[in-house]
């Protein structure tokens, strides 16, 4: 029978330790608690902290469970099932706009493009599943980062790139941002990332109503906007395809 790793189960057992009992605790209170030496025990929440599993709190020094733990547990909501409940819904959108239809999930520092529908026309297409996206810039960036606390923090703490001159780089502009999506219930990208696109995205939750997700469409900006504003009628479009995937993933109404 294959032995277990030593280092692995104690890094297990400073989880479970730190998710009971008091929210955050010493370094001589891990070490006395699970029966190790100081310097093991530092090694350890060094390195648990390191993969954002472990945050140390800097005034104190006592260290509590990470971001990244809930972005982890929040994964129990397969991926593959998020893209089948919106398998039939988006392509009903792209149809209805008649543009690109994308569905994206936070993914390290960015949006991984998990779903992609075509824009329903006879022009050369090239699937983006797979691929990432900005968080600070994007429609389905700025919705993931305005419902998402993890997202928010992985945009908020990395630089944001000026892709064009219309790009908001500063963080009071990002945060005014993301107020105004939340407000809306929807995030917009016109030309932000790339001359010549807009984009408009709304969130999906799931059955605790905790954003997985979000879908959007992209397409000229000419075809997208009226009058430099994102169109009225695609907006609405959106917003109903998120809300008919979250209440097939048990969300219920929103």
């Amino acid at each position: 029978m294959a032995r277990n790793i030593q280092s692995l189960e104690r890094a297990a057992a400073m989880l479970r330790l730190l998710a009971g009992g008091e929210r955050r605790l010493g370094l001589s209170d891990v070490a006395s608690s699970l029966g190790l030496a100081k310097g093991t025990a530092h090694g350890i929440l060094r390195t648990l902290q390191a993969e954002g599993f472990v945050e140390q709190d800097p005034a104190s020094g006592r260290y509590q469970l990470g971001a990244e733990l809930l972005r982890l547990g929040n994964s129990y909501l397969d991926v593959h099932e998020l893209r089948a409940r919106a398998l039939v819904w988006t392509d009903d959108l792209a149809r209805s706009s008649g543009e690109s239809v994308y569905v994206g999930v936070l993914h390290q520092q960015g949006v991984l493009i998990m779903h992609h529908v075509f824009r329903p026309d006879d022009s050369r297409q090239v699937l983006e599943v797979g691929a990432m996206q900005p968080l600070h810039s994007t429609a389905l960036g700025k919705v993931l980062s305005a419902y998402d606390p993890v997202a928010h923090t992985e945009a908020v703490d990395n630089a944001h790139e000026a892709f064009t001159p219309r790009t908001v780089t500063s963080a009071d502009g990002f945060e005014e941002l993301l107020a105004l999506t939340r407000a809306r219930g929807w995030g917009a990208d016109v030309e932000e990332t790339w001359v010549g696109v807009a984009s408009v995205a709304a969130p999906i939750h799931d059955r605790r109503r905790m954003p997985v997700g979000a879908v959007g469409v992209t397409g000229a900006v000419e075809r997208v906007c009226k009058e430099g504003e994102v169109r009225s009628d695609l907006v609405a479009a959106v917003r109903d395809c998120a809300r008919a995937v979250s209440r097939d993933l048990g969300a219920g109404r929103f």
